[in-house]
């Protein structure tokens, strides 16, 4: 291909690097969530919209993007806390189809609600003054926002690997994910387990909104085709692992942008593509194990 250097190459790895944080916070969020409670949520993507709005409004108001970025997945976790003690938790039991038709609605009712509170054009994304222009990194001159999400990410996925392995109520949300019966046995009420936990996601799903703000359009519409891009990251992944989300989201992050490279009017299908393959060679997903759907 004419034009193609080592460095280009480099550039767009670090493009598909960046793009895979989103991707891997996103299906990290859905992973904590089905993991646990058993409940695919499909209203993920609207959490991300929700928080992409969110993002924008607080640093209009602020004037601090950095206080936004605090401010944003504390409304979205809220607003997730909100949605499963009063329309998920009354559907447990009930089968996987239940919660999961809530949420599909639930996610067109906070689109509709983003129109009438912001309008059907949206909002501006900004950049922070303080991350804006490009970075040499040795191969050429990168974004600086963009290295910037990468380094977001990492420290976030670290702060949830600490929290889940590490603390005492993490210890609980492991326990629980393994054998629900064994925790409520032990005087730990299971509730508010799920209830943090759907919460820790909907946080997450927030937080992935802003971070991936300045680098696209903020309207009611940008949580659909991202949901559907978390959820191949999530089977490709494996259903209910959080290491196969954040492995997948990076590689689906890196696909997608290798083939905009070589094949712009395939990006789209390629990660549809690795899904397949994956599924194929191991149907339960990279890092998931066999019945996750079960």
């Amino acid at each position: 291909m004419t034009g193609l250097t080592f460095e280009l190459l480099c550039m767009q790895l670090l493009t598909g690097i960046a793009l895979g944080s989103i991707y891997a916070l996103l299906a990290l969020g859905l992973c904590l969530v089905f993991g646990m409670l058993n409940v695919v949520n499909f209203a993920h993507g609207a959490f991300f919209m929700v928080g992409a709005f969110m993002g924008v409004y607080f640093l209009g108001i602020t004037g601090n993007f950095w206080f936004s970025l605090i401010l944003t997945p504390i409304a979205t976790g809220v607003l997730g806390l909100l949605t499963e003690r009063f329309l998920v938790r009354p559907l447990y039991g009930r089968g996987i189809d239940y919660p999961l038709l809530l949420t599909f609605g639930l996610s067109y009712v906070l689109i509709e609600a983003m129109r009438v509170t912001f309008g059907i054009e949206g909002l501006p994304s900004v950049t922070p003054d303080g991350l804006k222009g490009t970075m040499d990194v040795g191969v050429g001159f990168f974004p600086k926002y963009r290295l910037f999400l990468i380094a977001a990410t990492a420290v976030i996925i670290f702060a949830v690997w600490f929290f889940i392995q590490k603390t005492k109520y993490g210890l609980i949300i492991k326990a629980g994910a393994a054998d629900q019966e064994i925790v409520k046995v032990l005087g730990v009420d299971i509730a508010k387990v799920w209830l943090m936990v759907f919460g820790l996601g909907c946080a997450i799903a927030g937080l992935s909104g802003i971070l991936a703000s300045p680098t696209r359009s903020v309207n009611p519409e940008m949580g659909i085709p991202i949901l559907a891009e978390s959820f191949v990251v999530t089977v490709v992944g494996g259903m209910g692992s959080p290491v196969g989300a954040v492995v997948a989201g990076l590689l689906v992050g890196v696909v997608y942008s290798m083939t905009s490279l070589f094949f712009p009017d395939l990006a789209e299908l390629s990660i549809f593509v690795l899904m397949a393959v994956v599924l194929l060679i191991r149907p339960q997903g990279l890092f998931g194990k066999a019945g996750a759907m079960g």
